[in-house]
């Protein structure tokens, strides 16, 4: 008994010196590079973030903030090096939606993508554009509802690969009108939206980045978005939760690192992450194109990895959708 109280007095104290080091690092943080993982090959939406934000820390910090790309396994080989790397504020992550919906397709994730995380905030958010090719009958959300309910034959839809947003989004359309519709999953955006473009399916719930190239040439007719409200950028273009009450798939991107960090290295890095989303330059290029700037608390961005987490794990499960 003597033995286990003398070993939990010493991991009571290893404990307090640890966080004493870290408190007493973040007072002259941060004193070296900062590595800010993202989860995406360079170029694209995730890289294009995690640039432009690495670069207002780096002039805001005084030191530079390096992009680590590592883009494989759908995020979670980003995930498990921040959750496995040192609280002290020099590893963090651009984390993107497919960050919960990782945990909700895989029981056996190396990390849970809330507790042994540090949310710091959200940057923004965007939804997702259903699209169908112009050739399609519907011009309308409600004639969208009423022609998949009445569809004979098979009915298909597309999106970036197994476990992505636009897969959820379908699935989550799916259970809320019972419309049957099979799933075919593209190895990314591009070649799932060429496909729509050349009839092979029947609609699809895409990125907006990738869509909206397609929809301004009138290869791909825009029906609506997936986002709770209208679109400053898209301000004509309805919601599905207008002709279908509850229906909401919100893409987001937001900064965390591993769990413990120090708060006062958190305030810090949440501050001037809020000052750059501020500026107006960045405002303009988030909302061009057709997202939404955030900056919410850490407490409040941890409660929306939370409920995003859970809502994916119910769909997740009466669906019986996987990942790869």
């Amino acid at each position: 008994m003597g033995s286990e109280r003398n070993m939990a007095k010493t991991h009571f104290l290893l404990a307090l010196l640890l966080s004493a080091s870290l408190g007493a690092q973040g007072q002259d943080y941060p004193i070296r590079p900062i590595r800010l993982i993202t989860p995406a090959a360079p170029g694209g939406t995730t890289d294009l973030l995690a640039r432009i934000f690495g670069a207002k820390l780096s002039e805001a910090l005084k030191q530079q903030v390096i992009v680590d790309n590592r883009a494989s396994a759908s995020g979670v080989i980003a995930g498990e090096i921040t959750a496995k790397a040192p609280p002290d504020g020099y590893t963090l992550l651009l984390a993107y939606h497919q960050h919960t919906a990782n945990a909700a397709l895989n029981a056996s994730l190396p990390y849970h993508p809330v507790d042994d995380f540090t949310p710091i905030t959200q940057l923004t958010a965007a939804g997702f554009l259903l699209v169908v090719n112009p050739a399609s009958p519907p011009r309308s959300l409600q004639e969208f509802l009423d022609w998949t309910k009445r569809f004979t034959g098979p009915l298909n839809y597309g999106s970036a690969g197994l476990g992505t947003g636009g897969h959820l989004a379908g699935e989550l359309y799916k259970q809320m009108t019972g419309v049957q519709a099979q799933h075919i999953p593209y190895k990314g955006t591009g070649p799932a939206l060429i496909d729509l473009i050349g009839g092979r399916y029947e609609f699809a719930f895409s990125g907006l980045q990738g869509a909206l190239v397609h929809v301004r040439s009138g290869k791909l007719r825009a029906l609506a978005v997936s986002t709770p409200k209208r679109l400053a950028a898209l301000p004509d273009l309805p919601v599905v939760a207008e002709a279908l009450p509850g229906f909401e798939v919100v893409g987001w991107y937001g900064v965390i690192g591993p769990a413990g960090m120090p708060a006062n290295i958190v305030a810090r890095l949440h501050g001037e992450l809020l000052k750059a989303l501020a500026e107006p330059d960045i405002r303009s290029r988030i909302l061009a194109d057709g997202s939404e700037p955030v900056g919410s608390s850490p407490a409040e961005f941890r409660a929306f990895m939370s409920a995003d987490l859970d809502k994916w794990a119910r769909l997740v499960k009466q669906s019986g959708a996987k990942s790869e």
